[in-house]
């Protein structure tokens, strides 16, 4: 497969889930601190202190991206390693951190992507609302300022907020992610517009502050259904149900999406809740709606749909015997294409994919190695999509694949397994999987090495 030479190929990771503690950069306490030690909320107890120890081995894991041959990495800041108690005094030795992890990864010809909020929210804050308290636009804006201020005389691309849809509805409304509320409809609607207030905050911080001339960006999961077949009646259908906002859930892609780019919530969604919509401001919508240079978004599964005998949405079961991750998600590389097509034809912007990958049952074989030929068969048909995509010139100028290693998976803790660099938690040993092995040899083959 070739693709242009300025499509970035990278592998992605986030904070919590890799970093660990240590007493060399300790942080504050965060949500998912708390969440962890609340019995029965995540697989055996399982916690984040230990994770994968990228605190104190981020070099050796740097070296392992620049031997797969990587252009970029997608890290998250960890909101309370910069400020521990989410406002007020800075943490010097966590913000040293991530400007020395930065200047490695410079040294290794990889750019940093840099997200700026993967869902560790510092406890202190939380015991204050979090999310749900207006304060918390101005607490991310403080807080986003001291990193950009920081780390944008090198890193020049920006992610706001990772996955708003899983921080807001599972954590605030199902109870099944930090900090583990179930809350009213109302509430978690107001939570979800904070949200995108704090974005479009930190857009304007970002810009005001940088260094650099910045490229800024949102990461909402990317929601998508694929149609059943390529007739026009059924890819509307798929096109509807991708940005649909009638269900009794709101993790569509318009709900997040739509303020962003058009300064409006759609009117579908809004029409279905209005008993439980807050008033809300103009000047609010042109906050939230502060122009970004990307979008990105997070793919791991699709639905299937065609369009009904009366023109509806028909949500349709696959077939007895599809393929399923080790998560019970279907493997539907078509819906990465179909996303990035319906993402583009409504925003018009361009795209990244920032995280696409699954979760295997790895272990090390008595060869030593990890043999992982699901992830690889995996990969090789999602990246065939990513190439359709960018062959009808839709504008994806990335792909981050995730994770660049096991990790803490947050309420599955250490069962699952995403990485293509294997974790071994007792020794904090790094093994390159045949799935690290096959992207290294696919990059090169793009590089035409």
């Amino acid at each position: 497969m070739t693709f242009p030479s300025e499509f970035v190929w990278g592998a992605a990771a986030a904070s919590f889930q890799i970093e660990g503690t240590s007493k060399a950069s300790p942080r504050g306490e965060n949500i998912w601190d708390a969440f962890c030690d609340t019995p029965g909320k995540v697989f055996q107890g399982h916690d984040g202190k230990a994770a994968c120890m990228h605190i104190e081995k981020w070099r050796e894991d740097v070296k392992l991206m620049q031997e797969l041959g990587l252009d970029a990495y997608r890290l998250s800041i960890a909101w309370p390693r910069v400020m521990p108690d989410g406002t007020g005094t800075v943490n010097e030795a966590g913000l040293n951190f991530y400007s020395d992890l930065i200047d490695a990864l410079l040294d290794a010809g990889i750019t940093p992507y840099v997200t700026l909020y993967h869902w560790d929210l510092p406890l202190k804050l939380q015991q204050q609302g979090g999310w749900l308290n207006p304060n918390v636009v101005d607490w991310f804006a403080d807080y986003t300022r001291v990193v950009v201020d920081r780390l944008s005389d090198r890193v020049t691309h920006w992610i706001t907020l990772n996955e708003p849809q899983c921080f807001v509805l599972l954590g605030n409304q199902t109870g099944k992610h930090a900090p583990g509320l179930q809350l009213p409809e109302a509430d978690v609607i107001r939570i979800g517009h904070h949200a995108l207030l704090a974005h479009g905050r930190a857009v304007q911080t970002i810009r005001a502050v940088a260094k650099q001339p910045p490229k800024v960006g949102i990461a909402p999961i990317g929601v998508a259904s694929i149609p059943a077949t390529e007739q026009q009646v059924d890819i509307d259908a798929a096109r509807q149900a991708t940005f649909d906002n009638a269900g009794e859930t709101l993790f569509s892609t318009a709900w997040w999406l739509d303020p962003v780019f058009f300064g409006r919530y759609p009117e579908q969604g809004v029409n279905a809740r209005l008993k439980d919509m807050p008033p809300i401001r103009p000047e609010e919508m042109a906050l939230i709606s502060q122009p970004i240079d990307f979008c990105a978004f997070n793919l791991y599964e699709a639905g299937l749909v065609r369009a009904g005998a009366e023109g509806q949405i028909e949500r349709l079961p696959y077939p007895p015997g599809h393929p399923m991750t080790a998560m019970d998600w279907p493997v539907t590389p078509q819906g990465l294409y179909w996303a990035c097509r319906f993402l583009h034809e409504r925003y018009q912007v361009p795209l990244y994919i920032t995280e696409n990958g699954l979760s295997c049952r790895d272990w090390v074989s008595v060869d030593g190695k990890v043999h992982d030929p699901n992830r690889i068969d995996f990969l090789t048909r999602y990246l065939g999509c990513v190439k359709r995509a960018v062959d009808e010139g839709i504008p994806l100028a990335g792909y981050f694949q995730w994770s660049i290693m096991d990790n803490f998976e947050w309420a599955f803790g250490y069962e699952k397994r995403f990485g293509i660099v294997y974790v071994d938690y007792d020794t904090q040993q790094r093994i390159l999987k045949q799935s690290a092995t096959y992207f290294q040899q696919f990059l090169k083959q793009r590089a035409g090495a």
